[in-house]
């Protein structure tokens, strides 16, 4: 049958809309209907979700869902900078803010929400705003270039996304709540509170259970922000307290709305018109209004399949979250708080760490955990992709269900049995039978071999990420189990392993990231595979970390070099190499700690710790320390840090070998050395093992003929001992073996793997370890020997590089808006002599520094 061609119009063109637009011509919806899609913001539609990254981005293409600006369909017409200003149903037209008149046969509204702007005094001054549209971030944007301190009305989602923006702008910052906790709508009060101490560390203040009372007006502009108990000075007020359903349009041409607001639709989401849908955060399926970006999605394939005949319905949504605010993952899902009759709750909290876990469970009729109905992560939701289908699928918990939170977990893996219809991708509705079949692939299109793919063929993945490590561990299983071949791409940037990657740069000799991902990889990169990229590069020519084309790549602590602190304040380690140390060099130590007033500490490592040192003053606490002969202890870095020893033979009675002439060689030769993880060594003078070298990445334990080397050890969350590799070494042959091991780790180990795991991995373990490092099978010995003193002969010393670089230098400065103002947010109490750091909500008669923005490193 032949249908007659119709018009559809799209009253809004944002994440939503876009996404019914797609359906509908991928379905073949555009076989029968016209489809004119009216956008009021002046670009096409973009990934609202990802907003604060506009701040980092190129430009705003980069968010950007329609990059070309139009859909490769004709039958598709995109108008933007145009506004739907009215609808008449009786005449089946809209009108636009043109004076054009468009008629149609189905309309669907997606207009979204807008900003809830509550009225207080002042809440229309020069310099507030609202954190909605990229324009909207481009006009805080500029406001910022002249500001010191903003604040943000509302801690919820939007709410510290605004945050983040300020703080990423160099702002001093305040979050106002009128809620008792930050997210309550998402998180309970300890999951509240462990977030904001995260965020309190990075020196925003946040007032919870505070009401605002007024903007401050100081000649038509803002000044402040009054709040029932304090005046918090501010140039930027950032309303985000909320939002509320665009669905002007519905109660104009007389729609029914809920009580609430919000287009109220049946479960096709169709109006009481029927030729008027309704999808996206301006409708209201069963009179609730969903405001988060997935259960758009799903109403917008609904009305999709209702249009082709389907029978597809909204009943509902998975409202779970997991996002990354001001660098703190935090996920909610299922029945978070436990409102299920008879449901209990497993709790892990490390107060320390910042990590707080929850996880809510049915019990059966033995009093055992049967299902999962919920939790809050934290601090770390790593585990958040695997949780989240196991409510939705009903799967029975194991024995031990605290198994899945604490921190031996194995998170992202699929959950061992999830039935074919568990939801992976919450955000697109995506199922584990869809995810295997985009994998298995069918007679008219190939099988998916990489997560991009599988991305492409279902969507899943695409919108927030979270459920990417569970896409990951089912794509390897079903390969696995075809007999296919399994990749192994560090991310979906590269297709390429780590140790492929290190291969290929050493081949071909690459010296940026953007060199290799242009000839191996695609996209702009990621978390990921920049610090992989990063360290392979250090690894290979040992440049500056803080050169111009590596210093994007680096971790926080590597791009300062130095650890920043729980407070925002950064340790100076210098090496002391083998622990060794003469009374000069000590009081230099000493008499830098007192000058800067540092807390000083001696570590595991047998070296001395200077904590509470604010960024500006790191420079002139390494000249110091460089002018005494010390140099940068790369306490900060993803490598060696220390090769502890005894005393040996020269002092202890027990001693058989100077095992600190040799700790003190070993650290000397391997200092700076950039690997997969952090490497430790320890040097021991005999079998008493003083120097703990069994616990270390290599272990040295001397003999009477000579030195044992032992490798693959570790402490830490799970601690491994070393393994025995070879027995009584002349010291030649013993530097010669650890050379090899270290390169051939370096070469061959994942990112972020310790060498245990790293042997553990391996096929044939601490024997194929054994085969190349000291019986040289492959005849790498040579090579990988080379390769060691390449790096041996270019080393230089990080920090007194940095002294000596201007450009580098400028990088220290707490605030990039005022770069001689020290943080006004450090505080510091004293205990046992010693400076101690002191937070919001802690006595002690805090010290305050004076100044006025937020530090450069905690961004």
């Amino acid at each position: 049958m032949t249908h007659l061609r119709q018009t559809l119009v799209v009253a809004g063109h944002g994440m939503v809309g876009h996404r019914f637009v797609q359906a509908a011509v991928e379905r073949g919806l555009t076989e029968r209907f016209d489809i004119v899609v009216v956008g009021q913001e002046p670009r096409p539609a973009y990934d609202r979700v990802a907003l604060t990254s506009f701040f980092s981005a190129a430009s705003a293409d980069e968010l950007s869902l329609l990059p070309e600006g139009r859909y490769d369909d004709p039958r598709v017409r995109l108008t933007l900078g145009t506004t739907v200003e009215a609808v008449d149903r009786d005449a089946r037209t809209v009108t636009l803010d043109s004076g054009e008149t468009l008629g149609y046969d189905v309309l669907v509204l997606a207009t979204g929400a807008g900003p809830f702007v509550p009225p207080v005094p002042g809440h229309d001054l020069d310099g507030c705003f609202v954190y909605r549209t990229i324009e909207d971030l481009e006009a805080i944007r500029d406001a910022a270039a002249t500001a010191k301190a903003g604040a943000v009305i509302g801690g919820g989602l939007l709410g510290l996304e605004a945050a983040n923006a300020l703080v990423s702008l160099g702002l001093e910052t305040h979050v106002v709540e009128m809620a008792p906790r930050l997210m309550p709508v998402q998180l309970d009060e300890a999951g509240g509170g462990t977030l904001v101490r995260h965020i309190e560390k990075l020196g925003v203040e946040v007032h919870c259970g505070a009401a605002t009372q007024r903007v401050v007006d100081v000649d038509g502009r803002v000044a402040g922000l009054e709040l029932a108990h304090r005046t918090v000075d501010a140039e930027i007020v950032v309303f985000s307290a909320g939002i509320r359903p665009r669905d002007q349009l519905a109660r104009a041409c007389g729609l029914p709305v809920a009580e609430r607001g919000g287009v109220l639709v049946d479960e096709q989401c169709r109006t009481e018109d029927p030729h008027v849908f309704a999808i996206g955060e301006c409708a209201a399926p069963g009179g609730r209004m969903y405001g988060l970006v997935a259960p758009g999605y799903s109403m917008a394939e609904v009305v999709v399949d209702t249009l082709l005949g389907g029978e597809g319905s909204f009943t509902g949504a998975d409202m779970s979250t997991k996002l990354k605010l001001l660098g703190v993952d935090v996920a909610s899902f299922g029945d978070a708080f436990a409102t299920t009759p008879g449901s209990l709750e497993l709790i892990f909290a490390d107060a320390v760490a910042g990590v707080y876990k929850k996880l809510v469970v049915s019990v059966d009729q033995d009093g055992n955990a049967s299902r999962l109905l919920g939790g809050i992560l934290v601090g770390d939701a790593s585990a958040y992709g695997t949780l989240r289908p196991l409510v939705s699928s009903g799967i029975t918990l194991p024995a031990n269900p605290e198994e899945l939170i604490l921190p031996a977990s194995r998170g992202g893996a699929a959950p061992v049995g999830m039935p074919d219809d568990a939801v992976v991708c919450s955000c697109n509705n995506i199922t584990k039978a869809a995810v295997c079949g985009a994998v298995d692939g069918s007679a008219d299109r190939p099988g998916c071999a990489d997560v991009a793919c599988i991305k492409s063929c279902t969507r899943a993945g695409s919108t927030c990420g979270s459920c990417v490590p569970v896409l990951k561990n089912l794509l390897d299983e079903r390969l696995a189990a075809a007999g296919r071949l399994v990749r192994t791409g560090i991310c979906e940037h590269f297709d390429l392993s780590r140790q492929e990657l290190f291969d290929v740069v050493a081949v071909h000799g690459y010296r940026t990231f953007d060199d290799l991902v242009t000839a191996h990889g695609r996209g702009r990169g990621c978390d990921v595979c920049k610090p992989a990229v990063a360290s392979i590069l250090a690894s290979q020519l040992n440049g500056h970390v803080l050169d111009e084309s590596t210093v994007a790549l680096q971790d926080t602590n590597d791009a300062y070099l130095a650890n920043i602190q729980r407070n925002g304040t950064y340790s100076v380690v210098p090496r002391v190499p083998g622990g060794e140390i003469t009374p000069d060099r000590l009081i230099v130590i000493g008499e830098v700690a007192r000058d800067f007033a540092l807390y000083t500490k001696i570590t595991g490592g047998q070296r001395i710790d200077l904590l509470g040192a604010r960024l500006e003053q790191l420079p002139a606490i390494w000249r110091r320390l460089v002018d005494a002969g010390f140099e940068s202890g790369h306490a900060y870095g993803k490598s060696l840090r220390t090769v502890k020893s005894c005393v040996g033979s020269t002092w202890c009675r027990y001693g058989v070998q100077d095992s600190v002439r040799l700790a003190i060689d070993l650290e000397n030769r391997y200092r700076g050395l950039r690997s997969p993880h952090k490497i430790k060594a320890g040097v021991s003078g005999c079998a008493r093992e003083c120097a703990e070298a069994r616990g270390k990445d290599f272990g040295v334990i001397a003999t009477e003929k000579g030195w044992n080397l032992y490798v693959g050890g570790n402490g830490g969350a799970n601690p491994a001992h070393a393994q025995l590799l070879a027995t009584d070494l002349d010291t030649e042959t013993l530097v010669r073996y650890v050379d090899r091991f270290l390169m051939y780790y370096i070469r061959t180990a994942d990112r972020l793997q310790r060498t245990s795991t790293w042997i553990g991995a391996l096929d044939g373990g601490l024997d194929r370890v054994r085969a190349v490092v000291v019986d040289d099978e492959l005849g790498l010995g040579a090579e990988l020997e080379a390769d060691m003193a390449r790096h041996v002969d270019t080393y230089f010393d990080e920090w007194r590089a940095t002294l000596e670089d201007p450009e580098k230098l400028s990088r220290f400065v707490s605030f990039v808006n005022a770069p001689g103002t020290p943080d006004p947010t450090i505080a510091f109490t004293t205990e046992r002599g010693q400076i101690q750091p002191v937070l919001e909500g802690e006595d002690g008669g805090p010290t305050l520094i004076a100044g006025a923005s937020i530090p450069v490193g905690a961004r």
